[in-house]
C-alpha cells in the first residue's frame, strides 16, 4: 500500500475512535448514570490515558516500525506527515458537516 493510503487509514481509524469516545461523553450519563463518587473522575482519567496510548499506537505504530526496524527514516516522517494531513482533512469535513446542519 502507498504511504498516503496508509496515512489515510491511520487518520480514519483515529477519527472513528475519537467519534466513539465523543459518543461515550455525549451519552455517558444515560449509559452509566450520573457520577456520585470518585468513580466518574477516575474513569475519565483512565479513559484519557488509554486514549493517549491508543492514539499514539494508531498514528505512530507503523512509522515507529519503519524508523526503528526498517531504518527508513524518510518514509516514517512522510507517513506521519500524510497522517497529520488526512487528520486536518477530516477535521474540516466534520466542521463542514456541523455547519451544514
Amino acid at each position: 500500500m502507498s504511504l498516503p493510503f496508509v496515512g489515510f487509514l491511520q487518520a480514519a481509524g483515529l477519527t472513528v475512535y475519537c467519534l466513539l469516545v465523543g459518543v461515550l461523553f455525549w451519552q455517558g450519563n444515560s449509559l452509566f448514570g450520573p457520577p456520585f463518587s470518585f468513580v466518574g473522575p477516575a474513569m475519565f482519567l483512565v479513559l484519557f490515558v488509554a486514549s493517549a496510548l491508543i492514539s499514539a499506537l494508531l498514528t505512530l505504530g507503523y512509522p515507529g516500525v519503519l524508523f526503528f526496524k526498517e531504518k527508513e527514516t524518510v518514509k516514517a516522517l512522510k507517513l506521519i506527515f500524510y497522517t497529520a494531513s488526512w487528520l486536518v482533512v477530516f477535521i474540516f469535513l466534520l466542521m463542514g458537516i456541523l455547519i451544514v446542519k
